[in-house]
């Protein structure tokens, strides 16, 4: 009864060890439901855009040719709304990390989720420097596979300092880009299926594997 017991208390030993390890090691503190807050962010913002860009090519029928000048404001307009977005998405997704970092009663910024954002930059920063000058080149068929593919390298490379099941997303938004590559006017979808329904399955499945108790 006694080693019985003993073996116990060591296996909890070293399963305290295994977490304490974990927790200075990988940022464990990412809320499913930081993802299922931006992808709806993302929906909304994909719904907004489709609007405009409908509005827009009803112009163009109606005048049967662009306007150099509502083309070009058009284009800004649309990267305004994307902007919004992004600040959107980034700010629920920080509000429901923080929250699961307090109620789980660990710090938001240690050195793991220092390590996590530097890797998940640097794609992510060539992925802007690529995306404006897609932009500044005027090819927009290609702006949103270099979003999703360069977000998914992001993931993938920050997985490494956060839960493993990142890396799924990472991969799934990679094939998602370079299949939309093939489809070019259809990268409004393409975008709304990688950055808001993508985003929505994984935070649920996060949040049942991981908060739901």
């Amino acid at each position: 009864m006694n080693s019985q017991s003993s073996a116990e208390q060591s296996l909890e030993a070293l399963q305290d060890i295994k977490r304490m390890m974990e927790r200075s090691s990988r940022f464990i503190s990412l809320s499913g439901l930081s993802g299922v807050s931006a992808g709806v962010c993302a929906l909304i913002g994909a719904w907004v855009a489709h609007g405009w860009i409908t509005e827009y090519y009803n112009r163009y029928l109606e005048v049967h040719g662009y306007v150099e000048s509502e083309r070009y404001g058009f284009k800004w307009k649309l990267i305004g709304l994307a902007v919004v977005v992004l600040v959107a998405a980034l700010g629920s997704a920080t509000l429901f990390t923080w929250r699961k970092a307090r109620k789980s009663r660990l710090p938001i910024l240690d050195h793991a989720s220092k390590r996590l954002a530097i890797n998940m930059m640097i794609p992510l920063a060539a992925g802007g420097f690529f995306v404006v000058g897609l932009l500044y080149n005027a090819d927009w068929y290609y702006v949103a596979p270099a979003c999703l593919v360069f977000y998914g390298l992001a993931l993938v490379n920050a997985s490494k300092y956060t839960l493993t099941d990142i890396r799924y997303l990472g991969l799934l938004e990679i094939a998602l880009g370079c299949v939309s590559m093939y489809f070019p006017h259809e990268g409004l979808y393409f975008w709304t299926a990688g950055f808001g329904v993508l985003h929505i399955i994984y935070g649920l499945i996060m949040w049942w594997k991981y908060e739901r108790t």
